[in-house]
């Protein structure tokens, strides 16, 4: 056993210093971005933030909305056969295509899933392989068998939260890592665990491993605020996956909350239930309940009804468009250059409760 004393930090330990800016407006910040995949020889443009792969928010719903703000959606795995073909066949917009990935666990039954629907579509174009923990031998060498066999595709795949562990699976393969444990809103596992990693931190340090083998990484989890977005890419982050932003969207799917008493045909949504998809609630929905062996490590939230998804999108992309004029980068690609971080105080978080 040993310490590090090292200082980690989460997003709500510091604030993006302003500096002398010559932007007149945030109309002129360039927030879309080009990247090159190592994994697949591919390349990807758009806007570069995901819908989480959370069975509320990861839904085909989502997915046509988003991909019209060339925004990508991880669809959740649960969807059967039947839906995922018909969506990415019958699919008449490119567009959603490009901006959609299909996600996958690592047991047999996962990769036996996908091939079927990949033989009857050939229209996937990238896949999300998914595990809550990417520490272990057998995900390394499963993402390894899925490029090699699929070298096509392009791969997004995590979570890890080290750089050593970044360079492993870019070197085996992987487009982009996700990184991030325990750090989004429904997930106990620095609780339960003990494990985690402060998110600011996790992406400042695996950025700088990933970039330099020419990969990438995406943020997954912390974000609450626009800020918060808009220091992750400060940060580093080449994408930054939101779940708990994106919940309570009319796109969502699961159980809402009704207003009552309601009139006429339709009935007004007040909130949904948002929760982790390592919690007793969908383990109970997917896998009939907890096994004996493990513990939940998610929890089950209500969040309010928030509108459609372009609303979340517009205030998100408005607030990181802020942060760009606030420092002089007109483009988001050059946020992490112009970014200096204050380390605040535990008064300041106190006060304006973050």
């Amino acid at each position: 056993m040993r310490i590090e004393e090292d200082i980690k930090l989460d997003f709500c330990d510091v604030l993006i210093k302003p500096k002398r800016s010559e932007i007149s407006s945030r109309a002129n910040i360039e927030v879309a971005r080009t990247y090159n995949f190592k994994g697949s020889t591919h390349f990807w443009d758009g806007i570069p933030i995901f819908a989480a792969n959370m069975d509320t928010t990861g839904t085909m719903q989502m997915a046509r909305e988003l991909s019209k703000f060339n925004i990508q959606t991880c669809l959740h795995k649960h969807y059967p056969v039947d839906a995922l073909v018909d969506f990415f066949t019958l699919n008449d917009n490119f567009n959603t295509i490009k901006n959609t990935w299909y996600t996958l666990g690592i047991n047999k039954d996962d990769f036996s899933k996908f091939e079927t629907v990949y033989s009857k579509t050939k229209e996937i174009l990238h896949v999300c392989i998914d595990v809550a923990n990417g520490y272990s031998v057998n995900f390394v060498d499963n993402v390894k068998r899925f490029r090699d066999k699929y070298p096509e595709i392009d791969i997004l795949a995590g979570n890890v939260v080290t750089p050593e562990m970044v360079q492993e699976l870019i070197f085996n393969g992987v487009d982009i890592v996700k990184i991030g444990i325990g750090s989004g809103a429904t997930c106990t596992t620095r609780k339960v665990a003990g494990v985690g990693f402060p998110q600011l931190s996790a992406v400042i340090e695996c950025a700088d491993s990933a970039h330099g083998m020419g990969g990438h990484i995406c943020s997954d989890g912390g974000c609450t605020t626009p800020g918060d977005v808009s220091k992750a890419f400060a940060a580093g982050a080449d994408f930054v996956m939101l779940g708990g932003m994106f919940s309570g969207c009319e796109e969502c799917e699961g159980s809402w909350n009704y207003e009552e008493p309601y009139t006429g045909t339709k009935r007004k949504k007040i909130s949904l239930e948002f929760y982790g998809m390592s919690s007793k609630t969908a383990m109970l929905k997917y896998n009939g309940g907890v096994s004996d062996y493990r513990t939940s490590e998610g929890k089950k939230v209500i969040v309010p009804y928030k509108g459609p998804v372009k609303d979340v999108v517009l205030n998100i992309l408005g607030g990181v468009r802020s942060a760009c004029t606030y420092v002089g980068a007109s483009k988001l690609k050059d946020l992490s250059k112009c970014t200096t971080f204050i380390k605040v105080n535990q008064t300041h978080n106190k006060i304006y409760g973050e």
